[in-house]
């Protein structure tokens, strides 16, 4: 066999390796994008929801006017947050407040016995497994995407198009304790 044959063809599966290798890197990204996305159409969800809860709950917590202003103040940090690290660390402050209104609102039989309090909190509730569900997909996918650019000869070829690692969405480790409520 010719020499020039078999540098064409070496040099083809190169090539065809790079396509390969570039394409489902860009695979993974896309992946990656779209799950933070759907993290983020739950995070709006939520955020819509917490105006009408709040309300709900004004009249009848009037002396709880602390906790439905941590409420406010966590869903306008998501609202500000611009980046994956932002928006984690909104979103488990916004969860952490939740939880404490949730637990106020035992103080108010009248409230748990709304039915619109009731809807919304079933709404919420639902929403933040929803949100559980795509932060555990989208980091399932940054795991993979990470891994096929740490991994060789994947790596190689990923610093040279510039590919990235993308970050996690987590917890910081404050926000891992437990939610204090006090009456």
């Amino acid at each position: 066999m010719n020499p020039a044959w078999i540098i064409l063809i070496v040099v083809a599966v190169i090539v065809l390796l790079i396509i390969f290798l570039y394409n489902s890197l860009i695979r993974l990204k896309n992946q990656v994008k779209n799950s933070f996305a759907q993290i983020d159409v739950q995070l709006k969800r939520r955020n819509d929801l917490i105006p009408n809860l709040v309300e709900t709950v004004k009249g009848y917590m009037k002396h709880e006017k602390e906790t439905l202003e941590n409420v406010t103040r966590a869903r306008s940090a998501i609202l500000k947050a611009k980046n994956i690290e932002d928006k984690a660390k909104a979103s488990n402050m916004l969860s952490d407040t939740l939880k404490s209104l949730f637990a106020v609102t035992e103080n108010y039989p009248d409230l748990k016995a709304n039915q619109n309090f009731m809807q919304l909190q079933e709404e919420i509730t639902g929403t933040e497994n929803k949100i559980s569900y795509a932060r555990q997909h989208f980091n399932d996918i940054v795991m993979v995407f990470n891994t096929k650019i740490q991994t060789f000869p994947n790596n190689m070829f990923a610093n040279m198009l510039h590919f990235k690692e993308e970050a996690m969405f987590e917890a910081k480790e404050e926000e891992r304790k437990n939610v204090k409520v006090k009456f």
